[in-house]
C-alpha cells in the first residue's frame, strides 16, 4: 500500500514538450478520454492505407491481357509465367528498402515516409499505365515498390495515433484498407482495363486510350493518390522529437520525479535487439508463410479466372473478374467494421488466427469444385468462397500486426514494422512468380493422373496454409503485452 501511494503521483506528474509533435498528440489523446472513436483518425488511416493498396492489386484483372499483348509469351499457357515477374517486381522492390524506411521513420517522423510513399505512387503508377514493353511495366513496378515503403510505417502511425483502448481498432482499420483497397483496385482494373473494347461510345478506336489500353485504372488510381497526397500536408505528426534534451522519447512521457529509473528503462530498451524479441519475431515468420500464401492465391485467382476453360480455367472477361472481387472487399470492411472488434475479443489475437489458418484450408480446397460449374452459380458460389476466403486473410493479417506491435516499444516500431514489410514484401514477390509458375505447369499437366491441372495449384497453397497455422500453435507463437 506503501509503494502504490509512491508510484501514483509519479504516473500522474507527466511532462510535454511544447515543440514535439508527439507530446501534442499524446496531449490531446489524454484530453479526448472518455469521448469515443477518433472517426477523424480513422478517416485519415483509411485515406492513406486505401491509395497504397489499390496499384498494388489493380493489375490483377487485366495483367494476363496486358501481358499478352506485350507478345513476350510465346505460347498461351507462358502467359502466366511472364505475368508472375511483373506481380512479384513490386514486392521485390519493397522488400529491399522496408527496413530502411522503417529507420528513417523511426528517426525523421512517420509523415515524411508516408507522404514519399504517396508521391511516389502518383508517379510510377502512371508510368505503368503508360508501359509498352514487358521490361518497361516490370521496372516500373520495381521502382514503385522501392518507394513505396509506408506500410510499416502507417500500421506504427495507427498505433501511436489512438488510445490504448482504441488500438486495435487503428490497427484493423490498416487491414481492412487495406484489404478494400487490395479489391477495389483489381475491381478498377477490371472495369476501366480496355475501355476502347468496353466502351466505344466514349472512347472511339485508334485514340490515345486505345494505345494504352491499361492506362485508365491506374490514371484514377494516380489522381485519388494525389489528392491524398495534398490531403497529408495536414496530418499530424507521432514520433516524439524533444529539441530541449536532444533525444527522441516514445509514449511513456518524461517525468518530472523519477527520471533516473525511466532514463535507465530507456537505456535497457535501445540495446534490446529486434532480432532477439522472440514475440516479435515468431508473429514475423508466421506473417512471411501467410504473405507467400495469399501473393501466390491472388496471382493464381486472377490467372486462373480469366484462362480459358480448356486450360482448367473459367474464362472469365475482366468485368467478371471486377464484379467479384468489388463484393469481396464491401464484404471485407462491413466485417472489419462491425464483425472483427467481437471476433477478436471472444479467443485474442493468436486464437482467431489460428481458427482461421484452420477454416481456410477446406475452403480452399472447394475451388477445385468450383470450378466445374457454370453460369449464374458459378458466379454466386465463386463471390461467395472470395468473400469468406478474403475476411479470414484480412482476419490473421491483423491478429499478426497487432502482436508484432504490442511486442515492441515506440521508439523501435518503425523498424519492426519495417523488419516484418521487408519479410512479407519478399515472400509476397516470391508468391506472385511461384503461383504463375505453378499454373502455367498446372495447365500443361490437364490428364495427369495425380491432381490434374488446378488441382494441384490449390493442394501447394493449401500446403502452405498448413504449415503457416501449424506455426500459431505454443510454444512457436506468443504475444508480448507493452504498455
Amino acid at each position: 500500500m506503501e509503494g502504490e501511494n509512491v508510484e501514483k503521483p509519479l504516473l500522474e506528474r507527466k511532462k510535454y514538450y511544447e515543440n514535439c509533435p508527439g507530446c501534442r498528440v499524446d496531449k490531446a489523446k489524454e484530453l479526448s478520454e472518455g469521448q469515443g472513436v477518433p472517426f477523424t483518425n480513422l478517416f485519415i488511416i483509411w485515406m492513406v492505407v486505401l491509395c497504397a493498396s489499390m496499384p498494388i492489386s489493380s493489375l490483377f484483372s487485366y495483367l494476363y491481357f496486358m501481358v499478352r499483348d506485350f507478345n513476350i509469351a510465346k505460347t498461351e499457357a507462358d502467359i502466366s509465367f511472364y505475368a508472375g515477374y511483373v506481380g512479384c517486381a513490386f514486392m521485390f522492390g519493397r522488400c529491399l528498402t522496408s527496413v530502411m524506411w522503417g529507420i528513417v521513420a523511426d528517426r525523421y517522423g512517420r509523415k515524411p515516409v508516408i507522404m514519399i510513399g504517396i508521391i511516389a505512387i502518383v508517379i510510377f503508377n502512371t508510368l505503368f499505365g503508360l508501359s509498352t514493353s514487358f521490361w518497361m511495366a516490370v521496372i516500373m513496378r520495381f521502382l514503385l515498390g522501392c518507394f513505396s515503403g509506408l506500410l510499416g510505417p502507417v500500421t506504427a502511425y495507427a498505433t501511436e495515433l489512438f488510445r490504448e483502448e482504441h488500438q486495435a481498432l487503428g490497427v484493423s482499420s490498416v487491414t481492412a484498407s487495406w484489404g478494400a483497397g487490395l479489391v477495389i483496385g483489381p475491381a478498377l482494373g477490371g472495369y476501366l482495363a480496355q475501355p476502347v473494347e468496353k466502351y466505344p461510345h466514349i472512347f472511339p478506336k485508334g485514340s490515345f486510350w486505345d494505345k494504352f489500353a491499361y492506362f485508365f485504372p491506374n490514371f484514377i488510381i494516380s489522381a485519388f493518390a494525389f489528392v491524398v497526397a495534398v490531403g497529408c500536408i495536414w496530418i499530424p505528426e507521432t514520433l516524439h522529437n524533444h529539441n530541449c534534451s536532444n533525444e527522441s522519447m516514445d509514449n511513456f512521457e518524461a517525468l518530472e520525479i523519477g527520471s533516473r529509473v525511466v532514463g535507465k528503462e530507456r537505456t535497457n530498451q535501445k540495446k534490446e535487439k529486434l532480432l532477439l524479441n522472440w514475440p516479435l519475431m515468431s508473429s514475423i515468420i508466421i506473417f512471411c508463410v501467410f504473405s507467400l500464401h495469399d501473393g501466390a492465391y491472388h496471382e493464381v485467382f486472377s490467372l486462373w479466372t480469366v484462362s480459358p476453360q480448356r486450360l482448367g480455367g473459367l474464362n472469365f472477361t475482366t468485368n467478371d473478374v471486377g464484379n467479384v472481387l468489388s463484393i469481396s472487399g464491401l464484404a471485407v470492411i462491413v466485417y472489419q467494421i462491425t464483425l472483427y472488434p467481437l471476433v477478436r475479443k471472444t479467443s485474442g489475437p493468436i486464437g482467431i488466427a489460428r481458427i482461421s489458418g484452420i477454416l481456410t484450408i477446406p475452403l480452399l480446397q472447394s475451388y477445385t469444385f468450383i470450378g466445374s460449374l457454370s453460369g449464374f452459380a458459378l458466379h454466386i458460389v465463386l463471390s461467395i468462397a472470395s468473400i469468406l476466403k478474403n475476411i479470414l486473410a484480412v482476419t490473421i493479417t491483423t491478429c499478426l500486426f497487432l502482436l508484432q506491435n504490442r511486442a515492441v516499444e515506440q521508439h523501435q516500431r518503425g523498424e519492426a514494422n519495417g523488419i516484418s514489410i521487408t519479410g512479407l514484401s519478399l515472400f509476397k514477390a516470391i508468391g506472385p512468380a511461384a503461383g504463375g509458375a505453378l499454373l502455367t505447369w498446372s495447365q500443361k499437366r490437364m490428364d495427369a493422373s495425380f491432381l490434374p491441372g488446378t488441382q494441384m495449384v490449390f493442394f501447394v497453397l493449401n500446403t502452405v496454409v498448413a504449415v503457416g497455422t501449424l506455426l500459431t500453435f505454443k510454444p512457436f507463437l506468443v504475444e508480448k503485452r507493452t504498455t
